[in-house]
């Protein structure tokens, strides 16, 4: 279960820190003062039911969403007032549930488009995309690492479900985060498919931190080193994978077990 603290301190290691935090729709509390902290390189698994506040603390992290109260830190500086755009510059990446991909675009151009989000070139109207080399060579390189350059000239419509969920991943990775923000990256994918982005995610940068919400608990045991449960927009466990497998309020409240 989880212990209550007034003060979660801020050591530098830390990538992730949330103190105290809550977020209330109309009067119903959808997270209730969730005190969370992610080490730096860890991978973190966020487990719960349906409408136990998964979702809606990725949306708090991200900045899509602003806290009710409560505190949230990156790597030791508070951004619980700041933009999502600022968040992402200062390293805070994310997919979603659902892809949000150009699908009458290229692989390539998709990939192009998400490296240059942040990059100046973004502003520059007299020089076409196709001349920024750089660009090209980055998405080429994060292609090679996913494993996914053999296509790169594939119109995204017609790749698989799962080629598209590994391309959105991809596009994450431009922004070189420090924090990478999955959202059920699994979801709707069969079994090949599941088993390959598994293995995607298991081979990235070792240096990137990974947050989790992940439907299936086998592949969130696989992937995170440490599991987080939520139940009713609280903290219910924490623990390792071992842990978590044997508390019975888990299995109780999550898997349905009497």
């Amino acid at each position: 279960m989880q212990t209550t603290t007034a003060s979660i301190p801020r050591p530098e290691r830390d990538c992730l820190t949330l103190e105290s935090v809550s977020k209330s729709f109309g009067g119903v509390d959808a997270i209730s003062q969730v005190d969370l902290r992610v080490a730096q390189r860890e991978r973190r698994a966020i487990l719960g039911p349906n409408g136990a506040g998964k979702t809606t603390l990725f949306n708090l992290i991200s900045g899509a969403l602003k806290p009710t109260s409560g505190r949230l830190f990156l790597l030791g500086k508070e951004i619980t007032s700041m933009a999502s755009h600022r968040r992402a510059y200062l390293g805070i990446s994310r997919t979603f549930q659902i892809t949000n991909l150009f699908p009458g675009l290229t692989v390539l151009d998709n990939l192009v488009i998400a490296a240059q989000a942040l990059q100046k070139t973004k502003f520059v109207m007299f020089r076409p995309v196709t001349s920024f080399n750089d660009l090209y060579q980055r998405v080429e390189e994060v292609l090679v690492k996913v494993g996914m350059i053999d296509k790169r000239r594939e119109v995204v419509k017609n790749l698989s479900y799962g080629e598209q969920r590994q391309i959105e991943v991809a596009m994450a990775l431009f922004t070189e985060p420090r924090l990478l923000l999955l959202d059920e990256p699994t979801a709707g994918l069969a079994p090949a498919e599941s088993s390959g982005m598994v293995s995607m995610l298991k081979g990235l940068d070792e240096n990137i931190t990974i947050l989790i919400i992940e439907h299936d608990m086998d592949v969130a045991f696989e992937i995170a080193d440490r599991i987080t449960v939520l139940s009713f927009g609280k903290i219910l466990a924490e623990g390792g994978r071992e842990e978590i497998r044997a508390n019975e309020t888990v299995q109780q409240v999550y898997l349905g077990v009497e």
